[in-house]
């Protein structure tokens, strides 16, 4: 079972997901750090993201595998190296929408995530998850927040990047957009508390009969 939480940056996924995890008796999945796991080994090479075939030709020299540890965590390992503070350096951090509007770095992501949650029950968060990686789900939320909040919120995390270019390029982008699946819960998270949003998402869910205390 797929629980799917997408969004555009800085709308909260993240932390309300790994919490609703974490509240429902779930694994949390974050799909977003895979990306940026391959963005980072990418840049480690001196390949630039820009150049798509040279990004393709990498694909096939990175062994990228992820999956849970044995206290539940979600973790990546990228040619035997397992970055976690690494995923958040500035120049991961400008790159990853780039690298993530190639298709055959989306499909070898979604190729892991479909491999990961396999046999799980799983709240897993990202841009498309319950457009394109996990569609049949029924489960669906896309938070958001207004651009004022989002850049406040990325401020906060030490973050100066571009709201509105993160946007565009996610928005934009020929495979697997960022947009809202028709069936989605949507939820505004600008005036939300994290226990909030949380609260709102398993009061759905235990109408349906999932995270019952």
């Amino acid at each position: 079972m797929v629980i799917a939480i997408d969004g555009p940056a800085a709308s909260g996924k993240s932390s309300v997901a790994r919490r609703l995890a974490r509240k429902i008796g779930f694994d949390y999945v974050n799909s977003g750090a895979m990306y940026r796991a391959v963005t980072w080994e990418l840049l480690r090479e001196g390949i630039d993201p820009a150049r798509s075939e040279s990004v393709e030709a990498a694909l096939a020299r990175i062994s990228l595998d992820c999956g849970f540890s044995g206290d539940g965590e979600f973790f990546i390992r990228v040619n035997s190296e397992l970055p976690e503070v690494e995923l958040r350096e500035s120049s991961v951090n400008s790159q990853v929408s780039e690298v993530s509007t190639i298709p055959a770095v989306r499909r070898l992501i979604g190729s892991r995530l479909h491999a990961v949650a396999a046999g799980r029950r799983v709240v897993m968060e990202g841009r498309d998850i319950g457009t394109a990686v996990f569609p049949e789900t029924p489960h669906k939320f896309y938070l958001d927040a207004s651009p004022e909040v989002r850049r406040r919120r990325r401020a906060a995390e030490g973050h100066n990047d571009s709201i509105e270019k993160r946007d565009r390029i996610d928005s934009t982008r020929r495979h697997a957009p960022l947009s809202v699946a028709p069936d989605a819960n949507v939820i505004d998270t600008s005036h939300l508390t994290l226990e909030g949003v949380v609260e709102a998402i398993s009061g759905i869910l235990r109408q349906r009969g999932i995270g019952q205390e």
